[in-house]
């Protein structure tokens, strides 16, 4: 098999976009006559002529003018792939911009970041902790962490682990206003409400059942590690993911109800922008946070 002659490829096509073997050579950094050579050994590979040379102009041929743009891929490719293997044997450096929700974020993510900026020293993060949906093409974020049931998204996700989800209050709040033995029950409870998501609905289903609820209580808030002080007061009932309350549950501060009935399929997901080259700090960010929390999201 005759391989093909890339450098020659390379070479046509610099000769090209500058519109002359000189200015071409130049930007190479070679001499006139190598790119010379590399065009008329690419000329005689093909059986054909692609400039029109002449002392005053050159011009493409037919042939060269439908070569052109192939020969501008193969060295668009050929240059990417450099860079890519460039990056990927240097130590990561430079900036990657984060963004985690806020409770979630300064518990764990927080953390992970400080281990990672140890292992990687020339790596600078620019961490932004908010419940708020952030647009991260808009923002220019090059990693993201979400909790939600995540929906189809040009971004590209990766689910990294379950959230379960618990229906929870005071074991005195229950005591007093009685304990649901059915979702619908919560009509006729004090529940608060998650404001970054307006007309939130609480979806159960068991089996074959669903049964929806729309929550109605004394608290509203946009941070969900803010209603667990009412909550252990006594004033309510909140809907909150495993890594929130579970301590407090297995300290007798909250009590879950309903654990038979299956809520949304929530779950921590890794989001960054679409396209496949990333530079090297961001990858490293990537798989570091992906083994970090891939199987759990309360890791120790």
């Amino acid at each position: 098999m005759r391989l093909p002659d890339c450098e020659a490829w390379a070479m046509f096509a610099c000769v090209v976009e500058h519109r002359s073997f000189s200015a071409a050579a130049q930007s190479i950094g070679v001499s006139k006559a190598t790119v010379s050579k590399a065009v008329a050994r690419l000329e005689l590979s093909l059986g054909t002529t692609l400039f029109h040379r002449t002392s005053r102009r050159l011009t493409l041929t037919d042939a060269g003018q439908s070569l052109a743009e192939r020969a501008a891929r193969i060295l668009a490719e050929a240059q990417a792939a450099e860079e890519q293997a460039r990056d990927a044997a240097a130590a990561p450096t430079g900036l990657v911009k984060v963004a985690a929700p806020m409770s979630f974020g300064l518990a764990h993510i927080a953390p992970a970041i400080a281990d990672f900026l140890k292992l990687h020293p020339g790596v600078e993060i620019d961490l932004t902790l908010s419940d708020a949906k952030v647009d991260i093409v808009a923002e220019g974020i090059d990693v993201a962490l979400r909790i939600a049931d995540l929906h189809d998204s040009t971004l590209r996700a990766r689910r990294l682990a379950p959230v379960a989800i618990r229906i929870v209050a005071a074991p005195s709040y229950w005591d007093a206003r009685g304990r649901p033995a059915h979702p619908a029950d919560l009509g006729d409870h004090d529940c608060f409400g998650y404001t970054n998501l307006p007309n939130a609905i609480w979806h159960f289903r068991r089996g074959t059942e669903e049964v929806s609820v729309r929550p109605a209580g004394p608290l509203a808030t946009n941070n969900g590690e803010a209603m667990l002080p009412a909550l252990c007061a006594g004033l309510g009932v909140a809907r909150l993911p495993d890594f929130l309350v579970d301590a407090d549950i297995a300290a007798g501060k909250l009590e879950a109800v309903l654990a038979d009935w299956a809520g949304d399929g929530v779950a921590l997901h890794l989001l960054t922008p679409p396209g496949t080259l990333r530079p090297a700090r961001v990858e490293s960010l990537i798989e570091y946070l992906s083994d970090r929390f891939r199987r759990s999201c309360n890791p120790r």
